[in-house]
């Protein structure tokens, strides 16, 4: 079994590292967040206080970060992944970045002479407590060969994808096809509504129809239909406006450097980036069903409400 070292510890970080934990690894882990820090001790993790003490005879490190900054920190600051890391262990980005973020990893870490491998992850919150994520690996063959054993405890599926960048290209194509089918799940739900159909009869019928999609069937944004909906919690986030902002931008600027044209995607961010401007960027990405009511409100969404549970 190895020592991980797992950098990152918040709603994917925690219950990932401890499916690690659960089939034998040493995992020591860091985070910011007391909260975080708490949830990871749970699940077995060994939290310590800095980079340096993770990764102090780690076989790998994980990273699971938020954005583009946070990953070049991480790993370039001056007690970063590179700077105090063995420069055996394999290092594996698991975070939604840019590909030039991507791109910039990799190449830095060769030169220090580490192998890197991107893996960034699908499957959400409910994925990762449940061990059946998505991991999608790019990177040098003997790296990538490597990683698959480490991530298969926490996942349901891993492909591997090819050279350096080619898990975050997946990742960001993949997440440009969900928020643009999330645009059609928000229109076609309300329009169900306003029909007068029956919610979770329309539900079953979509289910095994050409309507059917992974939004669909996780997020449908009329509460009582699906249990995993956050449209039950107020919209509550299981994947924030924010960070759906955020990996669609990455999306849509890969796009522009392929001059491609993606007028769905645009839709699709000229909504998240509406909400965010209303206030509801920590909110659930689904909530974008308000904007095709007739009036921009749900009679189930409550706007001043706190945060369920």
């Amino acid at each position: 079994m190895a020592a991980i070292a797992w950098i990152g510890l918040g709603h994917m970080g925690a219950p990932m590292a401890g499916h690690l934990v659960a089939a034998g690894h040493e995992v020591r882990g860091v985070d910011p967040v007391p909260e975080a820090r708490a949830a990871a001790a749970e699940q077995g993790v060994q939290v310590v206080d800095t980079i340096a003490e993770a990764v102090d005879g780690a076989d790998a490190v994980f990273t699971s970060l938020p954005r583009n900054e946070h990953v070049r920190e991480v790993y370039g600051g001056d007690a970063g992944i590179w700077a105090t890391t063995p420069a055996a262990a394999l290092l594996l980005d698991t975070s939604t970045v840019d590909v030039a973020t991507s791109r910039f990893c990799h190449e830095t870490s060769a030169a220090r002479g580490f192998a890197f491998v991107d893996a960034p992850i699908s499957g959400g919150i409910a994925g990762a407590a449940a061990g059946s994520l998505t991991f999608m690996l790019g990177g040098e063959a003997d790296a990538v060969r490597r990683a698959v054993p480490l991530v298969e405890p926490m996942a349901g599926h891993v492909f591997e994808l090819g050279g350096p960048t080619m898990g975050i290209a997946a990742k960001l194509a993949n997440n440009l096809m969900l928020f643009v089918s999330l645009v059609g799940l928000a229109e076609g739900s309300q329009l169900a509504e306003q029909l007068g159909l029956d919610a979770a009869t329309f539900f079953e019928v979509a289910s095994v129809s050409s309507g059917e999609s992974w939004p669909l069937r996780t997020w449908y944004p009329v509460p009582g239909v699906v249990t995993t909906s956050p449209a039950n919690r107020n919209f509550d986030a299981t994947f924030s406006t924010v960070l759906a902002e955020k990996d669609l931008s990455f999306a849509l600027a890969a796009g522009d450097g392929a001059g491609l044209h993606l007028p769905g995607a645009h839709l699709a961010l000229d909504q998240f980036e509406r909400l965010i401007d209303e206030g509801f960027g920590g909110k659930d990405c689904s909530l974008i069903v308000k904007y095709a009511s007739a009036d921009g409100s749900l009679p189930w969404f409550d706007p001043e409400a706190p945060p369920v549970g």
